[in-house]
């Protein structure tokens, strides 16, 4: 590890400190040895709750509380009642409180499942050099010293002291709240800064918007600046949305009401009636105990329970996965919602669609990185002549001017590389200047 903060040193001395070739990278069997060091290059995940607690945290809610406290007195008033029968009100509302909880731990339960298998499907790779030689490898792989190639489009995964770079900017945002790209400089800085001013440092969670560059990692996992608020974040307890907070008061008032009513009820009656002996006084308890139970809206959980698990339908037909039913809640009630969209919504791949030139306008067919469509000019496909020949200039700079890599890997096309320069590669294939 740097016994020195890394910005105030050379990259080269970086590089020596972390015992590491800038050029070559590590070799494969180093980085596995620093991988079971160092452990895997992601953030501490919290223990998991076991499925018991979670179907027990269905209940943890005050109306849910007052549903059990009428099961409650409903037992006891049919029990001194003789036991005759069966106790029906007292079964309605359990049978009430255990759908609800079982409908919304199933719902969650599902959408914990989608999120698993989306993550397993989207797991972030990064473009490092091992071996010499640039590849891909999962970002969880990361280690300290490993070379990180960084390009227009790219996600950072773990800290990297850089050792150079071509105009390049990181939107910093997600660590330092500055909305505008940072411009990076691999020249050491003179003195200790904070992250917003570490120009020569990238961090894992931010984002490359233009340029290139390669940076050395000197921090992965826990041990980032994006592992350090993830360490403050567990220490935070989560808020209750509006609408919990909301059924919270009216569970409280609905359980002072309820006493009240059974307070005022007996009083009444006792006050009025001529209570002779002990029957008479079970009977009046009974009254004021059948009123309150009555009082409680035995229903209204489970409606909101449902009408929450709708919404969550509605919006897995959508697409879009939500993990806790009272999200549905909170997200109905955002107005803007802001999203780096560039991997996230899209699938991080540019095509050229159409060319305009001099004398003319082209148009390219196909998508994504196959290199399989045609250029077509007037909807035909582009004969010689200027046209092609102004298109063919175009491709052809586009495509030297680069340095993206087009690959096809057992039939599937994968570019290493910045995808707007990829585009270029594809593009030019199109047209069939290269093979």
């Amino acid at each position: 590890m740097v016994a020195t903060d890394p910005t105030l040193l050379d990259a080269a001395q970086v590089a020596r400190d972390l015992e590491t070739d800038a050029r070559n990278g590590l070799t494969s069997e180093e980085a596995a040895r620093r991988l079971a060091v160092h452990g895997p290059n992601r953030l501490a995940a919290a223990p998991p709750v076991p499925a018991w607690r979670k179907l027990l945290g269905q209940f943890a809610d005050p109306l849910i509380y007052l549903l059990l406290v009428a099961i409650v007195v409903s037992v006891v008033a049919w029990w001194l009642e003789g036991a005759e029968g069966l106790p029906i009100e007292a079964i309605v509302i359990a049978t009430i409180v255990l759908a609800n909880g079982v409908l919304g731990f199933v719902q969650e339960r599902q959408a914990e499942r989608a999120v698993a298998a989306l993550q397993r499907m989207a797991a972030p790779t990064a473009h490092v050099v091992r071996d010499g030689t640039p590849r891909h490898v999962a970002a969880s792989e990361l280690v300290p010293g490993d070379v990180l190639l960084l390009a227009e489009g790219d996600t950072v995964s773990a800290d990297g002291r850089l050792e150079t770079a071509a105009s390049l900017m990181v939107a910093e945002a997600a660590l330092t709240g500055e909305s505008e790209p940072v411009l990076k400089d691999p020249v050491p800085l003179p003195a200790p800064a904070g992250i917003g001013d570490r120009f020569d440092m990238v961090f894992a969670g931010t984002a490359v918007t233009r340029g290139r560059g390669r940076a050395i990692v000197t921090a992965t996992g826990m041990g980032t600046e994006m592992g350090r608020i993830a360490t403050l974040l567990e220490q935070t307890q989560p808020e209750r949305t509006p609408l919990q907070r909301e059924i919270d008061v009216l569970g409280r008032w609905l359980g002072i009401a309820v006493i009240v009513i059974a307070v005022v009820v007996v009083g009444a009656v006792l006050l009025t009636s001529d209570i002779t002996g002990l029957g008479d006084l079970v009977d009046v308890l009974l009254l004021g105990v059948s009123l309150a139970v009555a009082a409680v809206p035995e229903g209204l959980p489970a409606i909101l329970t449902v009408v929450l698990a709708l919404g969550v339908q509605r919006m897995a037909v959508q697409r879009a996965i939500v993990k806790k039913l009272s999200s549905v809640e909170t997200l109905g009630s955002a107005s803007v919602i802001g999203s780096d969209k560039t991997g996230t919504l899209t699938r991080n791949e540019m095509t050229i669609v159409r060319i305009a030139t001099r004398s003319g306008t082209v148009e390219v067919t196909g998508s994504g990185y196959r290199p399989e469509g045609q250029v077509l000019a007037d909807g035909a496909p582009i004969e010689a002549g200027p046209l092609h020949g102004e298109v063919r200039a175009v491709l052809s700079g586009g495509s030297l001017a680069n340095d993206a890599v087009l690959l096809n890997q057992a039939g599937s096309w994968t570019v290493q590389g910045d995808p707007t320069e990829a585009a270029f590669l594809v593009a030019e294939r199109k047209l069939g200047t290269t093979e």
